[in-house]
């Protein structure tokens, strides 16, 4: 996996999966229509603004509250590349991991709106706005393979 290079989208603590994909909007399973209204419970100005490659940076707890699988589809599907947290949900990190979408535990110093790479492989990731890296913990080679492979399922179909 190359270097993924995006724009800061910074959130805060205990961000749960109501506030990333509210309830209301679960009347559906198609990526792009949960797209629509990703991060709705939080900033109704996300799903419009966010572009293809940015990233969301946030505290604690990240993707807390019920198991709800469409929070980190409809992420991935806005086009977020990558998520760093100082922390996760379990099952959210999990969740993420299956569908193909980067999520990283990492406490960095980011702001709104600066530009990050990252290197999940060699496990560095610059902040290109203010030129300050950060080490995090290299994704295991079948971690990368997942990734890669675009989830669990296709990673699982490829190897057959």
């Amino acid at each position: 996996m190359d270097k993924i290079k995006g724009k800061v989208w910074k959130f805060g603590d205990n961000i749960d999966t109501d506030v990333i994909i509210p309830g209301r909007y679960l009347r559906t399973f198609d990526p792009k229509d949960l797209a629509k209204h990703v991060m709705a419970g939080e900033r109704e100005d996300f799903a419009s603004e966010v572009k293809s490659g940015d990233f969301i940076v946030a505290d604690e707890n990240f993707g807390c509250g019920s198991s709800r699988e469409q929070a980190p589809v409809a992420i991935k599907a806005a086009g977020v590349s990558v998520i760093i947290a100082k922390s996760f949900a379990r099952i959210f990190y999990r969740n993420a991991i299956n569908i193909g979408l980067p999520v990283v535990k990492a406490d960095i110093d980011a702001k709104e709106g600066d530009t990050l790479s990252v290197d999940l492989e060699n496990g560095n990731i610059v902040n290109e706005s203010t030129g300050k890296s950060f080490k995090i913990e290299p994704f295991k080679e079948f971690m990368l393979n997942i990734l890669n492979d675009g989830g669990l399922v296709k990673h699982h179909l490829k190897k057959k």
